[in-house]
C-alpha cells in the first residue's frame, strides 16, 4: 500500500544503515537508470523516521515503536526511500517493515506499508512458555527446535499478537536443509505461521510430479567422491590477497574465464575458486553433506589454475558452473543497478556445489547466505542443478530478501508455499534470473526468456515468461484472478513474468535470438514492448523503492508505475506502457 503526502521538513540526526554505490547524475530529468542511486547522507535515516512518527496516521507507527533502517536511497531528483523494520516495545515486529519517501528537500512525500493493521500490544507478557512454544513448533515443523524469540507478529492471516520465533532444523517436510521458520501465538499456542527458510528452485508438488513420471529410471548422478585435493579452510593455511586469471570447464556453458585464489598449505600452493575482486565470491564442495554452513565446505581447489574438464567425473566441474553463475550474477547487478553484492554492502556471494545426497534441486539459503546445488536426483534431474539462470534465479532471491523480503501468505503440510507475494518473490527471480543470462550472452547457453531450459526437462522448460501457461508441469497461469491467492507460488509467478515480457518485448508473435514467441493479452488488445534494458530498470527500482514484505500484484502495478514515473515521467510512453502490460494480465486499478 502506498500513501502520498506533502508536509514540513524535519530535523537531521544520524545514519541507519544504507546502500547503493554513487552514480553520476544523467542530463536528462527523467532519462536516469535506477542504477544512478547513492547512499543517503547521514541525516536522512533520522529524518524519514521523525516523518514517520510525525505522520502516524499514514505510516501506522506509534508511540511504542523503534524504527531501524535497512536500505536507504539518495535518487538523482534527491528524492529519498528508507526502508524501516520496527520493534514494539522493545520487540522485532514481523509482517510491519514499510519505505518513508522524502523529496529532494527533506518533506514527507508519503509510506509504503506492509500492514494497515494498527500495532498497539497491551502487554507484553506471555501466558504460554518458551519451552512450550518450543514443543508446538517441533511438532509443527517436524524437526528440532531452537530458541523460542519473544516477538510481535504482524504477519498476513492474523491480528497484531504477542507471539514466539522460533529457527526449526533437520525438517523432514521439505528437501534441502530442513530448515525452517515457525511463529506461535504466546497467549494461545497457536501456530501462525510455518516457512522454509530457503528458498527452492522447485516447489515440493512439482518433485513430487517429476519423480512419479521418472519413477524406476534412477541412474547414479553424483560425482566421484571427493579427494583431500585440498584441506578444510580452518586449518593452517594462507590465501593470497589477490586474483589470478583461470580457465574452467563447464557443464553447460562450455569454457569460461574465471579468477581463483593461489592459495598454500603445508608447502604446496593449490588454486580455490575464490574471487577477491567481486567480494571475495567463494565456491566449496559440501562433500555431499547436507550442511548449510559454509565453513564447513571442501575447498574447491586445483594444482593448476585450471578447474574442472566438462562432467560431472570431475567434481570441480559443477563448481566451475557455479563459480561463473554466482560472479556474472554479481556483476549484472553491479552493472547494471550499481548494486555491490547481493546485501549491497561490497561481499560477494558462496555457493556449495555437491550438496546433500541426489537432491534434485537448488536453494538459497539466508542461514548459510549462500547457493546450495544438488547433484540431481538420478532420474528426472541425472546432472547437477548448477545452470546459469537457476543461480540468477537463486541468488535473486537474496536481493529481494535484502530490499523487499516478500514472503509467502500459507504454507502447506508438504512445504508448497501460496499467495501474492511469494509468487511475486518468484516471478522477480525469473525476471532478474533472466536479466543475467542476457547480460551474460554465452554462446553455449543463449539467453532466452525461458526458464531452466538446459534441464532436460520433457517440455523443453521450467517456466517462460511469453505465455507462461505453457507450462504444464507447474500449472503457471498468464492472468490474475481472485484465485490466484490460492495457486502454489512459483505457478502464480506467471502474472508478473507475464506483465513484465509484455512490458519488455510487447505482445503477439515474435522470434528474439532464435526462440519463437507468442504472448496474448487478457483483454486481447496489443502491447508494445519497451524493451528489456527499461523494464528491468522499472522492475528494479519498484523493488528497491516501493516493494514491501506483502505486496501483491496489484501493489506491484502500483510499485512499477511509480517507479516509472521517477524514472520516465508521468505523461512518458514507459509509464503508459507500464499501466498496459498489467492491463494484459488483468491486473487494473478496478479489480484491485
Amino acid at each position: 500500500m502506498v500513501v502520498m503526502a506533502s508536509t514540513a521538513t524535519l530535523t537531521a540526526g544520524t545514519l541507519g544503515s544504507a546502500s547503493a554505490a554513487p552514480r553520476s547524475t544523467p542530463a536528462a530529468s527523467h532519462a536516469i537508470t535506477a542504477s544512478a542511486s547513492r547512499t543517503a547522507p547521514a541525516h536522512v535515516v533520522a529524518v524519514a523516521s521523525a516523518a514517520a512518527h510525525t505522520h502516524a496516521t499514514a505510516t501506522g507507527v506509534g508511540p511504542h515503536d523503534t524504527l531501524k533502517a535497512t536500505e536507504a536511497l539518495v535518487d538523482p531528483d534527491g528524492k529519498k526511500h528508507v526502508h524501516f523494520v520496527r520493534t514494539h516495545r522493545g520487540l522485532p515486529v514481523l509482517g510491519a517493515d514499510l519505505i518513508v519517501h522524502l523529496d529532494a528537500h527533506d518533506k514527507y512525500l508519503g509510506v509504503t506499508r506492509a500492514t494497515t493493521r494498527a500495532i498497539d500490544l497491551a502487554s507484553t507478557t506471555p501466558k504460554k512458555s518458551a519451552a512450550a512454544a518450543r514443543t508446538a513448533a517441533a511438532k509443527a515443523g517436524k524437526g528440532t527446535a531452537g530458541k523460542a524469540k519473544l516477538v510481535v507478529s504482524a504477519l498476513a492471516g492474523h491480528a497484531p499478537a504477542l507471539a514466539y520465533q522460533v529457527r526449526v532444523t533437520g525438517s523432514s517436510t521439505a528437501e534441502g536443509t530442513g530448515a525452517r521458520t515457525v511463529v506461535v501465538d504466546a497467549r494461545t499456542g497457536t501456530v501462525l505461521s510455518n516457512t522454509p527458510l530457503s528458498d527452492p528452485f522447485l516447489s515440493p508438488g512439482t518433485l513430487a510430479k517429476l519423480r512419479k513420471r521418472h519413477a524406476g529410471s534412477s541412474v547414479a548422478s553424483t560425482a566421484p567422491r571427493r579427494e583431500a585435493a585440498a584441506p578444510l579452510p580452518g586449518l593452517a593455511a594462507k590465501a593470497a590477497a589477490s586474483g589470478t586469471a583461470a580457465t574452467g570447464y563447464s557443464l553447460y556453458d562450455g569454457t569460461v574465464s574465471l579468477t581463483a585464489t593461489p592459495y598454500t598449505y603445508q608447502g604446496t600452493q593449490y588454486y580455490i575458486l575464490k574471487d577477491p575482486n567481486r567480494g571475495n565470491t567463494e565456491v566449496r564442495d559440501a562433500d555431499n553433506q547436507q550442511t548449510e554452513n559454509f565453513d564447513d565446505g571442501y575447498l574447491a581447489a586445483s594444482t593448476s589454475t585450471a578447474f574442472g574438464n566438462g562432467a560431472t567425473s570431475d567434481r570441480n566441474t559443477a563448481a566451475v558452473d557455479a563459480m561463473y553463475g554466482i560472479t556474472n550474477t554479481f556483476d549484472f547487478y553491479k552493472s547494471t543497478f550499481g548494486r555491490n553484492g547481493i546485501a549491497n554492502d561490497g561481499n560477494g556471494a558462496h555457493g556449495m556445489v555437491h550438496f546433500g545426497n541426489k537432491v534434485g534441486n537448488a536453494f538459497w539459503d539466508p542461514d548459510c547466505d549462500c547457493m546450495l546445488y544438488g547433484d540431481g536426483d538420478g532420474s528426472t534431474f541425472k546432472k547437477p542443478l548448477v545452470v546459469l539462470d537457476v543461480t540468477g534465479h537463486e541468488l535473486t532471491h537474496g536481493v529481494v530478501g535484502a530490499t523487499a523480503n516478500l514472503q509467502p501468505t500459507r504454507v502447506d503440510s508438504q512445504g508448497n508455499q501460496y499467495g501474492e507475494p511469494g509468487a511475486l518473490n518468484e516471478s522477480l527471480a525469473d525476471i532478474f534470473g533472466t536479466g543475467v543470462e542476457f547480460a551474460t550472452n554465452n554462446a553455449k547457453n543463449p539467453p532466452n526468456y525461458l526458464m531452466g531450459e538446459k534441464l532436460g526437462l520433457s517440455q523443453g522448460f521450467l517456466r517462460r515468461m511469453d505465455q507462461p501457461s505453457q507450462d504444464r508441469l507447474e500449472g503457471t497461469i498468464d492472468y490474475w484472478s481472485p484465485s490466484v491467492t490460492n495457486t502454489e507460488v512459483h505457478a502464480g509467478s506467471g502474472v508478473s513474468s507475464h506483465a513484465f515480457y509484455l512490458l519488455a518485448e510487447g505482445s503477439g508473435r515474435k522470434t528474439i535470438g532464435g526462440v519463437s514467441y507468442n504472448s496474448p493479452t487478457y483483454d486481447g488488445g496489443s502491447v508494445t514492448g519497451i524493451g528489456r534494458a527499461k523494464a528491468l530498470n522499472i522492475f528494479y527500482y519498484a523493488l528497491t523503492r516501493y516493494m514491501v514484505s506483502t505486496t501483491s500484484f496489484h501493489g506491484a502495478r502500483t510499485a512499477t508505475l511509480n517507479a516509472a514515473k521517477d524514472l520516465y515521467g508521468a505523461n512518458s510512453t514507459e509509464y503508459r506502457t507500464v499501466d498496459r502490460a498489467w492491463a494484459a494480465v488483468n491486473v487494473t486499478a478496478s479489480n484491485g
